[in-house]
């Protein structure tokens, strides 16, 4: 008997293990979420909240949503090896501002920090134009050590809050794992989930939801310090 009660708590802790990533991750965002609310700039209809189980995916799906598969609700290998940064923004004593300090790139930079888009119910870059915008994000953020990034998650509005919450912390995660492999500092890459609470198109048909599965960037360049 004592034998099967070891052998049941050992498979617990491996689940609790194996699930722990997706979890902290998403939890991670949540908690940004929480923090940003002061400045979101359109009317919230929903309360935004962290996802805190598995069972929070399971809702109720709308047309032409298509689940994500059993095995695709773990993180994928390069998704965990690429820790978040050490620093907080806005936290006391930190190198930069909270996501407030942050603001939209203009001028050349604008052309630099576009928009990507993605599949439905994919967080994967499918195309070579997007690739092309990460390329160059790479390259101004190597040139530039004192500029620093938010990534924004966002989603389209099927299915739940909580469900488009997480894949819109994968959406982030992604494109801050492929800055990183190319050699930007990780501690300069901030990544926030707002799921489907801020579209950039309203609509409720496929044109809209187009643009609003999306990863859009907000800088912040920190003042240079002369020594005299």
């Amino acid at each position: 008997m004592k034998k099967i009660q070891t052998l049941f708590l050992i498979v617990l802790a491996g689940c609790a293990h194996q699930s722990e990533s997706v979890w902290d991750e998403t939890s991670t965002a949540g908690n940004y979420l929480n923090k940003a609310k002061a400045f979101f700039w359109r009317p919230q209809t929903t309360e935004s909240r962290q996802v805190r189980s598995e069972e929070d995916f399971m809702s109720v799906q709308e047309d032409e949503f298509i689940p994500l598969v059993t095995n695709e609700t773990q993180v994928e290998p390069e998704e965990v090896v690429v820790a978040q940064p050490k620093i907080e923004p806005g936290a006391k004593a930190s190198p930069v501002p909270g996501i407030r300090g942050f603001k939209t790139p203009a001028g050349s930079l604008a052309h630099v920090f576009q928009t990507v888009y993605f599949n439905t119910d994919d967080h994967i870059l499918r195309s070579q134009e997007h690739y092309n915008t990460v390329a160059r994000i790479i390259s101004m953020m190597k040139k530039n050590p004192n500029l620093y990034v938010f990534i924004e998650g966002h989603c389209d509005e099927r299915a739940s809050e909580a469900y488009n919450l997480s894949l819109g912390t994968r959406r982030a995660n992604f494109v801050r794992s492929t800055l990183i492999k190319q050699g930007v500092d990780k501690e300069r890459i901030f990544t926030i989930s707002y799921g489907k609470e801020m579209p950039f198109d309203t609509g409720h048909n496929r044109a809209a939801w187009a643009k609003n599965r999306r990863c859009e960037f907000k800088i912040y360049e920190k003042p240079t310090i002369v020594n005299r």
